[in-house]
């Protein structure tokens, strides 16, 4: 049975990071910024039942929740607990390994999202997020902030100063990073 451990607070002021007892992916990550994304996913479309959940974002052992600005946690956190005390996690669908690369992928991409699960992915996920790789034309790589990341005025400005600094500084001096 799906139980909470523990609740981290995140950067974002509206974002909880709830971590498990049991892992539900192990390398996937999943997120849905609103309750239509979710309609093929029935843990994320569950959660989305909850009155106030705006964003859901999971991965191995935590799953982030975001809210409305007017919400109360407490409207949120009992709906949640009672909704995974009752969820067979065998539904949720199976994983597909998206971080594997094709043959065509370049081999400046793949240093960059080795040095992004090295460097940056643990941090984000450890505040309840996470940062996909959207592509790379040029010298320009494009980002999508996930889970409590997404919306968290940090990540738009520090955090992505922060990646663009360490891709400068291990790859190449004209990289530039910019936010989805």
């Amino acid at each position: 049975m799906l139980m909470v451990e523990d609740v981290d607070l995140t950067p974002n002021p509206h974002a909880l990071k709830f971590i498990l007892n049991e892992k539900l992916l192990d390398i996937e990550t999943r997120q849905y910024s609103k309750k239509e994304d979710a309609v093929n996913d029935p843990f994320a479309a569950g959660i989305f039942e909850i009155e106030g959940v705006v964003s859901v974002f999971y991965m191995e052992k935590f799953v982030s929740i975001e809210k409305t600005k007017d919400t109360d946690w407490s409207k949120i956190q009992g709906p949640f607990l009672n909704f995974l005390k009752s969820f067979d996690k065998a539904n949720i669908p199976e994983e597909k390994n998206t971080k594997t690369l094709d043959e065509n992928a370049s081999e400046l991409l793949k240093k960059i999202n080795d040095i992004l699960d090295v460097s940056v992915r643990p941090a984000l996920a450890g505040d309840g997020g996470g940062l996909e790789v959207l592509g790379i034309q040029g010298n320009t790589v494009k980002i999508r902030y996930q889970g409590a990341c997404g919306s968290c005025p940090t990540s738009i400005s520090g955090t992505l100063q922060a990646i663009e600094a360490l891709l400068q500084r291990d790859i190449n001096s004209a990289i530039q990073v910019v936010a989805a």
